[in-house]
């Protein structure tokens, strides 16, 4: 059934079909036969397996940020077979990100290329959402700074993100690795993200629960840096890494020259993105003899890429542009191979 959705949807633009696809189906979610047809298998509410960094997971698979910024489908992606939802990326204030287009398809790749620059509603309203939701699925919260914020002020964002979203989310991810925010990825560097991660384990020590902390990284890290971020979470006890976020490598790619060019600046993700997305997440585990916790993300369009990632070193994964290709017949196959 989902290719003949595919097929309808891949006839739209890509932001248009993505808004398109999740009014379609909230609308089928109502429908049983709907449901059957598309084989909605929600595990949220399983008996826990995994314990990752203090939290009980029933499953591996979970959604990426980037997919719902603004916590409005929760629900519906819970049953559609996640284990858990990563919301964002949320920024204190409202913004529109960059302008249209902004995504891109590269079929003949299974890939992406966005440049949606954290478009979000702010916090406030993706708190309302949080409140609205239904489900007990595990939920992270992805948080970034405003493209307005200089650097010099960015902890402060993350600190204002961080302290809303804690009573409603089960986890935090610290996002610098987005190549759509003009010198966001500059916050990599092992200084201003200590800064940064220093600030929100102290905030974190006046609450009663502690919440983890996670950090996503970029695949276009050197190894000096990915260095740098095994000995940051040594000092700072940085729960886990996920690995990784978009690329901004083009090499080995089917899709023409000419459209690359056509199409701009962005962030890579899907198919291309699997070897090196499962190379950082080897480095990091073999280099810090497995003490680094990692979720691996980067091109898993299927059972034997999620396996790989495992192998290499992550305990959990996620997908965004393998749902966009394959529905979540993927996720069932996934969670069905028990990885």
């Amino acid at each position: 059934m989902y290719l003949a959705f595919r097929k309808l949807l891949f006839a739209l633009p890509p932001e248009k079909a993505h808004h398109t696809a999740l009014k379609l189906l909230h609308i089928g979610n109502r429908l049983p036969f709907f449901r059957k047809a598309l084989k909605m298998k929600p595990i949220y509410n399983e008996p826990g397996y995994i314990d990752f960094a203090g939290i009980r997971f029933p499953g591996r698979v979970g959604l990426a940020a980037g997919f719902d910024k603004n916590a409005e489908h929760i629900d519906l992606m819970a049953d559609l077979g996640f284990a858990f939802i990563e919301i964002g990326t949320v920024t204190p204030k409202p913004q529109e990100g960059n302008p249209k287009p902004r995504l891109f398809r590269l079929t003949k790749d299974e890939a992406l290329i966005n440049r949606m620059g954290f478009n979000n509603g702010g916090l406030d309203q993706v708190i309302e959402n949080l409140k609205a939701r239904k489900s007990k699925v595990i939920v992270g919260g992805n948080i970034g700074k405003n493209k307005v914020t200089p650097n010099e002020e960015a902890v402060s964002d993350y600190l204002i993100c961080f302290k809303g979203l804690y009573d409603y989310v089960d986890y935090f991810v610290i996002n610098v690795s987005s190549p759509n925010t003009p010198g966001l990825r500059e916050l990599q560097d092992k200084e201003p993200l200590k800064r940064i991660v220093s600030a929100l384990h102290k905030e974190r020590e006046k609450m009663q629960v502690k919440k983890p902390i996670f950090l996503k990284i970029a695949p276009d890290l050197t190894q000096e840096q990915l260095d740098d971020i095994i000995s940051l979470s040594e000092e700072t006890g940085l729960e886990a890494v996920i690995a990784t976020n978009t690329t901004l490598d083009r090499s080995q790619l089917l899709t023409s020259e000419n459209q690359l060019k056509s199409i701009g600046a962005g962030g890579l993700s899907g198919k291309p993105l699997q070897t090196r997305a499962t190379e950082v997440i080897r480095y990091l585990n073999e280099k810090s003899d497995g003490k680094l916790r990692i979720i691996g993300v980067g091109g898993i369009n299927s059972v034997e890429d999620a396996k790989q990632k495992i192998e290499a070193g992550a305990e959990l994964i996620q997908i965004y542009t393998g749902f966009i290709y394959h529905g979540n017949g993927l996720i069932n196959a996934i969670n069905e191979a028990k990885v």
